[in-house]
């Protein structure tokens, strides 16, 4: 049985100087991202390579994020169903575009650097094999075309 999801974000431009986008200079990136129920928003801008905001979060690193996330939430979910007890969990993700003069570009890599604290020391081999079965189940990952690397680095706190 098949199940349809909708997800609903509204996205805001803020960044109006005064004269919109008279002029490529004259306005600023910055905008905001809200979803229905929400506690927060997210403040978004473009890269500073692209006149952005680097305070705030850009879409090259929601993508990265998004896929970083999913990534995290498969891997518990097929942890606790595998009984591998997951204690600590940390991804320090990277994408890698490209921007050519013929075009507007894409992203050429991404890697998940999953760093894993486990209960059982046992069980390492078994979590560290997980990640693989991860990106065949993650929403995301299946969404996108993008090469994604998976390097797991898991220990165990009975060591």
């Amino acid at each position: 049985m098949s199940k349809l999801h909708r997800y609903s974000i509204n996205t805001r431009w803020t960044g109006n100087r005064g004269s919109g986008t008279l002029d490529y200079r004259a306005y600023s990136r910055d905008h905001l991202i809200l979803a229905p129920g929400k506690a927060t928003e997210i403040q978004g801008s473009s890269d500073p390579n692209f006149r952005g905001d680097k305070r705030r979060y850009n879409p090259e690193e929601m993508f990265v994020s998004s896929l970083s996330s999913c990534h995290m939430l498969w891997y518990l979910h097929l942890a606790s169903v595998n009984g591998v007890v997951v204690l600590d969990y940390e991804d320090r993700a990277e994408g890698t575009m490209l921007e050519t003069d013929e075009g507007p570009g894409r992203f050429t890599q991404v890697t998940l650097r999953p760093r894993v604290r486990i209960a059982d020391s046992a069980k390492i081999d078994l979590a560290n094999r997980l990640h693989q079965e991860v990106g065949a189940k993650c929403y995301i990952a299946n969404s996108v075309r993008v090469p994604l690397t998976y390097e797991p680095e898991t220990t165990a706190s009975d060591h």
